[in-house]
């Protein structure tokens, strides 16, 4: 299994990267945000990658950190989410994001990638919840507040944000961080001056 390629970049189209080793030509299909990040062709290039082998091909998936391949990989496990569907996800949403997004249960973030409706995108939420384990650790250390935030006040501040039209994910972090300025007591009219200032901020 190809597991990374090094080399330099041969070509460079909508969807891949054709990665050019030692004279030999690898497609990588790609999400939008590692080809945004690729150099110019010509210049040397690492990419880590993602082997899938069919009986009918075997296509190569590239990735510019470790961070985007492990959520590729953990979005594959939900039922309805091929390679190509994750890599419209990660397209739309870089990894931090679309942690927070699982996190904050943010449906509409995800509903954003091309070919995800709301149905699959309540189901990558349903199913990920519980299994981002490490790759959440990130995203929950930059918002995680004092209090949980699926109950209360800091539950409450986020719904009166997202009521004021921010998106849920926006509303999450927002209100965690303000939670964790404020302290775990902080009522809910406390957190909604807060997050307004952490949004406007």
């Amino acid at each position: 299994m190809i597991a990374k390629l090094i080399g330099t970049v041969d070509e460079i189209a909508a969807d891949a990267v054709v990665i050019d080793v030692a004279g030999v030509g690898y497609q990588a299909f790609c999400s939008g945000r590692t080809l945004a990040r690729l150099p110019p062709v010509g210049a040397p290039v690492q990419l880590l990658i993602e082997t899938h082998v069919r009986e009918d091909h075997i296509h190569l998936y590239g990735f510019i950190d470790r961070a985007e391949r492990d959520w590729f990989r953990l979005l594959m496990t939900v039922q309805g989410v091929g390679a190509r569907l994750a890599l419209a996800i990660l397209s739309a949403l870089a990894p931090e994001p679309l942690a927070l997004a699982i996190l904050a249960q943010d449906k509409a973030a995800l509903a954003r990638a091309e070919g995800v409706g709301p149905k699959l995108a309540a189901r990558i939420v349903n199913e990920l919840r519980d299994k981002t384990g490490g790759l959440a650790e990130t995203a929950a250390a930059l918002v995680a507040p004092a209090a949980p935030m699926t109950q209360g006040a800091a539950a409450d501040a986020v719904s009166a944000l997202v009521n004021l039209g921010y998106r849920r994910s926006e509303a999450y972090s927002a209100v965690a961080a303000a939670a964790q300025r404020l302290g775990g007591g902080a009522g809910t009219d406390a957190l909604i001056r807060a997050g307004l200032q952490e949004l406007a901020g």
